[in-house]
């Protein structure tokens, strides 16, 4: 059974190339109003008068987003459930005293600093 499901499927892709028709798109055909034109001017007055600001703040946001999941994945679980033992935690003779607390108020900051920025950006309208 095996092998003649290989050979029908090695042997189709060349009769499908030989027969095969030129392949035309099908879909439905999109026609735009005469003179029709995407509105793409900004609508808030940050966005109008200062852009280069808005873009700033959207640079921020996705900075301070990779900067939290990054401190997120290197936080320590606080329960020793199966994770903690097919993950294989880390014991404290490796880690300096209190590092878990200075990364859960870095975290914590940036977290913050995360929820304004993007606060910042939807309300500046880009």
């Amino acid at each position: 059974m095996f092998s003649a499901l290989l050979a029908a499927a090695t042997a189709a892709p060349a009769a499908a190339k030989a027969a095969a028709p030129a392949v035309r798109a099908t879909g439905i055909p999109v026609t735009l109003p005469r003179g029709f034109s995407f509105d793409t001017t900004p609508h808030s007055p940050l966005a109008q008068n200062f852009p280069w600001l808005t873009h700033t703040f959207a640079g921020f946001a996705m900075v301070l987003g990779i900067l939290l999941v990054v401190l997120l994945a290197l936080q320590t679980t606080k329960q020793e459930g199966l994770s903690g033992t097919v993950g294989g935690r880390v014991e404290s003779s490796t880690r300096r005293l209190g590092l878990d607390a200075q990364i859960a108020s870095v975290t914590r900051i940036v977290a913050i600093a995360f929820v304004f920025f993007c606060v910042i950006v939807s309300l500046s309208g880009i």
